[in-house]
């Protein structure tokens, strides 16, 4: 079975938790996706330019790539934070995120990662989501995007998901974990990871 790619976007004061939470689900998916057999996932980081990341509080990613160098992937996922508000004019990373919905198979935001999408055309007449603090300026950016709220997640498109805030995103992984691997890796991952799994306040469609 082959291993799907994860991109996951590294910039200045991007929320922690939107980075790390999904970078843990699909790396441990990655390691348990034999033992249930199941496809494999394999996870790289992908910053805005070279060298190290700081985000919220000084954590600090090295990316891997950068949005110019990236190959191929089959996943990308867009965090949140303060961070994204000084790149919603960057048309470099529209750009990117653009091509990237074209071709991966899931493109997923987290918390106010949905304001990059929305910057950069994706959410446009589709149902949205974002952190509760931030509803009004996604409407405001996007304002034929049918805005969510009461759900963890919800599934735009065919290929674009948007979650909550923060630890929304690991809800969302998990749950593209089980749609695209089977629900038996996603049960090893939530079992190993020991998290209290939210599936019905999340929504497929």
């Amino acid at each position: 079975m082959s291993t799907r790619r994860v991109a996951i976007l590294a910039f200045p004061d991007m929320e922690v938790l939107d980075h790390a939470g999904p970078y843990e689900v699909f790396h441990v998916a990655g390691e348990l996706a034999a033992g249930v057999g199941a496809p494999g996932f394999e996870v790289v980081s992908v910053g805005l330019r070279p060298g190290p990341v700081a985000g919220r509080g000084g954590f600090t990613v090295v990316p891997d790539h950068t949005i110019e160098t990236l190959p191929g992937t089959d996943l990308l996922v867009v965090p949140g934070g303060a961070g994204t508000r000084p790149l919603l004019g960057d048309e470099a990373l529209a750009a990117f995120l653009r091509e990237r919905a074209a071709t991966c198979e899931a493109l997923l935001s987290v918390c106010t990662g949905a304001l990059l999408l929305a910057s950069a055309g994706l959410l446009a007449g589709r149902p949205a989501l974002t952190h509760h603090t931030a509803l009004t300026e996604l409407a405001a950016l996007e304002p034929t995007a049918e805005v969510v709220t009461g759900r963890r997640f919800v599934r735009t498109d065919e290929t674009v998901w948007c979650s909550g805030g923060i630890s929304a995103g690991i809800d969302l992984s998990l749950h593209v974990v089980e749609t695209l691997a089977g629900r038996p890796l996603r049960d090893a991952v939530v079992e190993e990871m020991e998290w209290g799994w939210c599936q019905g306040r999340g929504s497929a469609d």
